[in-house]
């Protein structure tokens, strides 16, 4: 392979996708579960919208750079345009304004941290496992 190619990415070899272990957050009962469960596991929201440049920016780094198992936390992932009615409510039952994209981590029924934007690249979620 020649130097160009190596640099611009001629490689023919497909990359594996990463996938990462979410669960969906598509109903309002399930903040009730999700607070309960942070009594014993770390929960994590991701709210992400699905039309803005910015929020898949940010979620293509945040699933780079994740490197968790389900063992050590649980994951959610939140579609803000199909579920708002779901981040209108957890904006109300976790009292953290809206913002897309958006990471909450809960530990004790509570949000304990949370960031919008580029921010949530900044968070060491390994620093909030039970």
């Amino acid at each position: 392979m020649s130097l160009l190619n190596k640099i611009f990415g001629g490689s023919k070899e497909p990359k594996e996708e990463k996938v990462l272990p979410w669960i969906p957050l598509t109903e309002t009962s399930q903040l009730a579960t999700i607070a309960q469960k942070s009594n014993t596991k770390t929960q994590v929201i991701f709210k992400h919208s699905t039309r803005c440049g910015i929020s898949r920016m940010v979620m293509n780094q945040f699933v780079a750079m994740y490197d968790l198992t389900e063992a050590d936390l649980d994951l959610y992932y939140l579609d803000l345009l199909n579920y708002r009615s779901v981040s209108d409510e957890v904006g109300v039952e976790f009292m953290v304004m809206h913002e897309s994209p958006q990471l909450l981590v809960i530990k004790n029924g509570n949000v304990i941290t949370h960031a919008s934007h580029g921010g949530i690249n900044d968070i060491n979620l390994q620093d909030f496992v039970s």
